[in-house]
């Protein structure tokens, strides 16, 4: 049995206008492992929900294959759609029944036990709140009684497509604790986003996407690399980035210190060292995820299908 709970190969989406055809999606790859949270990045219009919509049969692929949790879709989605919960678009609740309220209702909709509302509540951190009108939630906790909502069925397959949009920081970070929490608890969850700190603070693992085209994947570590660069901090910065340069180095200014471009760390402490020049610091300088997204989706156009 594969150990990917998403995997999907040469997906393609066509979209017909007036102009013509528009490929929102083409030939796309994408494997997603189980456990955890995995980052699903690109611009917005480079094809993330119309491939969410593809995943979850709300739009047929013009070409390509899918399988979640194993089993292939749409054909067997029927079988599999119960393991599997979704925020894809606002979900429509009642504004005057409380949070607790809304949830036990669906909970009797869809046929699962209503001791499962108090446990969804717990998981995103709503059970203080549960018993406030739902029109008094501010847009984070409407935000987190959605996910609450898709966990009532405890499925083994979260899908998140732009939690965030619209949130202040504190409801940013309300939904960032939320989903970190679910992908240690065992829960998969597949986290789409445009926002690179969001992904780069809760995801172990990414997929890059621009103009629906697979950019790059992976953990995110190594998406970071390692760099060959230093920051080095001294009492001298002028004196050191002097005898550095002298000795063939790029020395510029980085955050209150020096970044040396070099391979070998400990030849720049010996010619500072061999200059009586001392370092308190000497760290590797790794490129975040915005600089690593912003060079792979450098050619990518916004606008049309997301």
């Amino acid at each position: 049995m594969s150990d990917l709970v998403i995997e999907a190969t040469g997906l393609r989406k066509e979209f017909r206008t007036r102009r013509g055809v528009r490929v929102a999606v083409d030939n796309l790859d994408l494997r997603v492992p189980a456990g955890g949270v995995h980052g699903f990045l690109g611009p917005n219009g480079s094809g993330k929900t119309t491939t969410i919509r593809m995943l979850l049969g709300l739009a047929r692929p013009t070409k390509g294959t899918m399988a979640l949790l194993g089993e292939p879709v749409p054909r067997r989605l029927p079988a599999v759609i119960g393991r599997v919960g979704a925020v894809v678009e606002s979900p429509k609740f009642g504004p005057s029944f409380t949070g607790r309220q809304n949830l036990t209702l669906l909970a009797d909709a869809i046929g699962v036990p209503t001791d499962r509302v108090e446990w969804s509540l717990q998981q995103v951190g709503l059970m203080d709140r549960r018993n406030d009108r739902y029109k008094a939630y501010s847009l984070g906790m409407k935000q987190r009684l959605a996910i609450a909502a898709t966990l009532l069925k405890k499925p083994e397959l979260l899908i998140l497509d732009e939690p965030t949009n619209g949130l202040d920081p504190a409801g940013i970070r309300e939904i960032r604790d939320t989903i970190r929490r679910l992908g240690e608890t065992g829960t998969t969850v597949l986290l789409s986003s445009h926002i690179l700190a969001e992904v780069q603070q809760v995801c172990a693992s990414a997929t890059i996407i621009g103009n629906g085209h697979l950019l790059a994947t992976g953990k995110v570590d190594d998406m970071l690399g390692h760099g060959s660069a230093y920051r080095v901090v001294v009492d001298s910065p002028g004196l050191a980035g002097r005898v550095l340069t002298a000795a063939g180095y790029t020395v510029t200014g980085h955050s209150g210190a020096l970044k040396v471009e070099c391979s070998h760390p400990e030849e720049v402490n010996r010619i500072l060292g061999e200059a009586g020049i001392w370092a308190s610091e000497l760290s590797p300088v790794r490129p975040d995820l915005e600089t690593v997204f912003l060079e792979l989706t450098a050619g990518d156009t916004l606008g049309g299908p997301r």
